[in-house]
């Protein structure tokens, strides 16, 4: 059977998985279905030079703090910090011990030393300040707001002091106790500090809105979106710690949707700034539903991918990756019956894959689908393949 879709295969490269695309996607999206394989970030490194030097890409985008990630592109646009300091304190989830995490960074930091600033590439976190352990305090967010538009418009318009925020606000550590993501009654989130919270955000937010035409001639571009960016960390955050509160059956579901809701608000206003490369598991970028089970439990939402597509149309292209094997986690050489199987027995160690017109192929023989040893590895789903736009497949993950 290999040899019967070869022809649908071919070199991994920019150039291979932008002739899948009938144009140039404003956010080109590459998944993958398992999370700090080096061997799949090194990929992904490759391809976004060569995107940016061969199609204009100026943007990368990571499933990492947006908050945090501030910092890395500080660092990359103009040197602040150091690689050391922005490796520890510029990412989430741990993702800042990557070698190939850091190999990028260091990457960007060379090739913008000397460039202008319209030709220098960007970092952005597109993740919410969440873990899975539990959610960020929205200080950070709603203080930044309060103080971007207190230097720039009339105190009077302000629906509150920075004393007034700092006294709801509270402790940190009353937002962030670990115990609150299984227990809803630890949470803060349906408080009364928490509502009033709620509205006060909704205020600035709304007031930075009304001030638009004032506040773009007198600030920067950057420092203007990093306001906008405040706006939606700090009202999702506060959406998200409501969600933690909730006793309802649907409480885990809310969160993982307003978690993707976050991510696709910051995905839009990355391709309002021009095209952008997009990395995150597949889970959080395909046009389908997701599920997951958590506590038993089986949940189903919309993926950041499915909501920035359901906007953006043909600007958005989402290519996913599959694997092959990944033994020292006891993923072994897949079935033959399965979409893997199938991709497993083409000559090459990794490739690019015409998905619809592989699915095309296959007509009605879908394969079966893959089940996983390991709960950190997800198979790609052959009911998703002819709604990908390609799909990057790497036989072997090497021993670690």
């Amino acid at each position: 059977m290999a040899t019967d879709i070869e022809y649908v295969a071919h070199a991994v490269d920019a150039a291979a998985v932008m002739r899948l695309l009938p144009a140039r996607p404003r956010l080109l999206a590459l998944g993958e279905p398992t999370h700090g394989v080096d061997t799949l970030l090194d990929l992904r490194n490759e391809l976004f030079q060569q995107l940016v030097e061969q199609e204009g890409y100026r943007t990368i985008a990571l499933e990492s703090d947006c908050m945090m990630g501030l910092a890395v592109d500080d660092y990359v646009t103009s040197g602040t910090g150091t690689l050391d300091e922005v490796m520890e304190h510029g990412f989430s989830h741990g993702w800042g011990t990557s070698a190939a995490n850091r190999e990028l960074v260091r990457w960007m930091r060379a090739h913008n030393d000397g460039r202008p600033a319209s030709e220098q590439v960007r970092f952005v976190g597109f993740d919410g300040p969440l873990e899975m352990v539990g959610a960020a305090s929205p200080r950070q967010a709603l203080t930044a707001l309060h103080g971007y538009l207190a230097s720039r418009v009339d105190a009077d318009l302000l629906p509150c002091t920075a004393e007034t925020l700092d006294g709801l606000l509270g402790t940190d550590d009353r937002w962030t106790h670990p115990a609150a993501m299984m227990d809803p009654s630890r949470s803060v989130g349906q408080s009364a500090d928490a509502g009033r919270l709620r509205l006060l955000a909704d205020d600035l937010v709304a007031l930075l809105d009304a001030q638009t035409p004032h506040l773009i001639t007198t600030t920067s571009p950057d420092d203007w979106d990093r306001a906008r960016l405040y706006g939606r960390t700090a009202l999702g955050l506060l959406r998200y710690h409501y969600w933690m509160a909730d006793t309802s059956p649907a409480r885990m579901t809310r969160l993982v949707g307003v978690r993707d809701q976050m991510m696709a608000h910051n995905l839009l206003a990355v391709a309002a700034r021009g095209p952008a490369f997009v990395h995150a598991h597949n889970s959080h970028l395909q046009r389908e539903k997701s599920t997951m089970r958590m506590g038993g439990m089986p949940l189903e939402w919309w993926s950041a991918g499915a909501l920035v597509s359901a906007q953006l149309g043909e600007a958005y292209a989402f290519v996913a990756t599959a694997l092959g094997t990944i033994r020292h986690q006891g993923v072994d050489t897949p079935p033959p019956d399965t979409l893997e199987g199938l991709l497993y027995e083409l000559p090459e160690d990794r490739c690019v894959i015409d998905a619809p017109r592989l699915a095309s192929a296959l007509g009605d023989k879908r394969p079966a689908p893959r089940v996983s040893p390991w709960f950190g590895y997800a198979p790609f789903d052959p009911a998703h393949l002819a709604d990908s736009d390609g799909m990057v497949f790497v036989k072997d993950v090497p021993q670690i």
